[in-house]
C-alpha cells in the first residue's frame, strides 16, 4: 500500500501560526511528515487565543518565511479568511478554496489538491464538499470529526475525518493501539491540532514531542503527508 507497508501515520496542522517554527522542529527530529493548511489572506496577521481568562498569541506567519519552514512537509488550503463555508454563498465557497489554492500554488510551486474546513462546529456539509469537488482541483479535505479508529475512507475524502485530535484524552492508547496493529488491511493514524494550542502549558509540548517519539521509526510504517497516505 505505502512502499509495500500497510500501516501509515499523517498530521495536519491548521493556521501557519508563529508556533509551527517549534512544532515542525519536532516533526523533523523524528522523521514525521504532516500537512499545514494556511489562510493566504491572512499571512501577517497578528492574533490571540483567548481561554480561561488567558491570551496566548496565535499570530500568522509572514508569506516569506513559509516556503523554508514547510520543505519536506505539505501544505494546503484553508481558506482565503478563515470563513464557516456553510454559512456562505456557492460562489463565495468557490472563490474562498481556489483563491487561496492559486495563492499557496505561486508561493510554494508545486500543485496544490489538499484542504482542511476551518472553524470548530459544523464547518463542512454536502453542498460545500459538492461545490469543492465540481469546481476546484481539490481532492480530499480533512473535517474535525474525530473516529478514534484508523479506515481509509475512500469514499469521503472531501470530507475525511481524522482519527483524533492529537490533545484527546485518549490519544495515546489509541497510539498505542495502533503500533500494536498486525493488519492484512491498510490502517491509517490521523493526527491533526493547532500547534497555539501547545503554548497553553509546556506540559503540553513535553505530550506532543513524547507521542512523536513514541509513533516514530518503527519499521512496519509509512510516514508522509496527507497527500502521500490518502491518495
Amino acid at each position: 500500500m505505502w512502499n509495500g507497508k500497510k500501516k501509515a501515520v499523517t498530521f495536519s496542522f491548521d493556521d501557519g501560526v508563529l508556533q509551527d517554527v517549534r512544532l515542525v522542529g519536532i516533526l523533523n527530529k523524528y522523521g514525521l511528515k504532516g500537512t499545514f493548511n494556511l489562510n493566504s489572506g491572512r499571512f501577517g496577521m497578528p492574533s490571540a487565543w483567548e481561554v480561561d481568562g488567558r491570551s496566548i498569541c496565535r499570530n500568522v506567519l509572514q508569506a516569506d518565511v513559509l516556503k523554508t519552514l514547510y520543505e519536506g512537509h505539505e501544505v494546503a488550503v484553508h481558506t482565503l479568511h478563515h470563513l464557516r463555508l456553510p454559512e456562505q454563498s456557492d460562489g463565495e465557497v468557490i472563490r474562498q478554496v481556489d483563491e487561496d489554492r492559486k495563492n499557496l500554488e505561486q508561493l510554494f510551486g508545486y500543485p496544490v489538491i489538499g484542504m482542511a474546513y476551518p472553524c470548530g462546529g459544523v464547518n463542512n456539509d454536502e453542498r460545500v464538499a459538492a461545490l469543492i469537488q465540481e469546481h476546484t482541483p481539490i481532492r480530499y479535505s480533512r473535517t474535525i470529526t474525530s473516529t478514534h479508529s484508523f479506515g481509509l475512507q475512500k469514499d469521503k475524502l472531501l470530507r475525511f475525518d481524522p482519527t483524533l485530535h492529537f490533545l484527546d484524552e485518549k490519544t495515546e492508547e489509541i497510539a498505542e493501539k495502533f503500533l500494536a496493529l498486525d493488519t492484512d488491511e491498510p490502517q491509517l493514524l490521523y493526527i491533526w491540532g493547532h500547534s497555539y494550542e501547545l503554548d497553553f502549558d509546556e506540559s503540553r509540548w513535553t505530550r506532543f514531542e513524547k507521542l512523536c517519539q513514541t509513533l516514530s521509526g518503527k519499521a512496519d510504517i509509512f510516514y508522509g503527508t496527507n497527500r502521500e497516505v490518502l491518495l
